[in-house]
């Protein structure tokens, strides 16, 4: 395994991002500094960055159905509950793929590669994310073009690539984009619509059909090469995906 593989791999940030630590001379390979980003590690190699032992993490992503009322950090001073307080505690350090705000539930990746997270999130791939989403308000159909061309919001101009009505209050819109807080500003900027509820139920091929708040599982090899990019099937490692038995939501 090339280096800068093997430390992303470790939990210390995308292949990118370890690059500068490897250039900053503070990585040693059996006690030299090494500063080619290509060196290839074997089994039994002894790597530090600075004075820390690096191991290599078991690889691991995940789907997790969150509730409302969880936030998407690792810790929180105000003492709220957070998504990674539903997840077992013997697992490698993960982080969250995107993020849901606190009022929102559905739909998270949550993984320790940080090349397949950078992947999933980038803009030119425009993997397509579903939402169920309940107004306060009645909303008018006619407004459906406009949510379809795009509407200028804080971040950027936003649009959908499709929106189905499917009650006087619900909607189900698919996304490309990731701007914060997206839904609610666009509704809001065509009709000072409140959203009550959104859901994030579809990100690319992978749904929460099935799962209850709470609950999460691994992701299959399968599912993860579905899910990625065209083009990027390397970011695959060669142990992901190992089976594991899927969670019981939490009471």
């Amino acid at each position: 395994m090339r280096l800068n593989r093997f430390l992303a791999s470790a939990g210390l940030g995308s292949r990118r991002a370890v690059e500068e630590i490897i250039l900053s001379e503070t990585v040693r390979l059996n006690g030299k500094i090494v500063t080619n980003l290509a060196t290839q590690i074997q089994p039994g190699d002894s790597v530090k960055v600075g004075s820390r032992l690096i191991r290599s993490e078991q690889p691991l992503t995940a789907v997790l159905y969150k509730p409302k009322g969880y936030i998407c950090t690792a810790s929180d001073e105000q003492g709220r509950e957070t998504i990674f307080d539903l997840l077992p505690k013997k697992w490698p350090r993960v982080f969250h793929v995107g993020r849901l705000d606190k009022e929102s539930e559905g739909l998270l990746l949550v993984t320790n590669d940080g090349d397949l997270a950078n992947a999933l999130t980038h803009p030119r791939y425009k993997i397509e994310k579903e939402y169920e989403v309940t107004t306060k308000q009645p909303f008018d159909p006619k407004l459906i073009p406009k949510l379809l061309r795009g509407v200028a919001i804080e971040g950027g101009r936003a649009k959908a690539e499709s929106v189905k009505l499917e009650g006087p209050k619900h909607l189900r819109m698919v996304l490309t984009q990731g701007i914060n807080r997206q839904i609610h500003k666009m509704l809001w900027r065509i009709g000072e619509y409140d959203v009550v509820r959104l859901a994030r139920v579809r990100i690319g091929d992978i749904s929460i059909q099935g799962m209850h708040p709470g609950g999460w599982r691994i992701l299959s090899k399968k599912e993860l090469a579905a899910l990625l990019p065209k083009g990027e099937p390397e970011l695959i490692r060669s142990d992901a995906g190992a089976p594991r038995k899927p969670s019981r939501p939490r009471r």
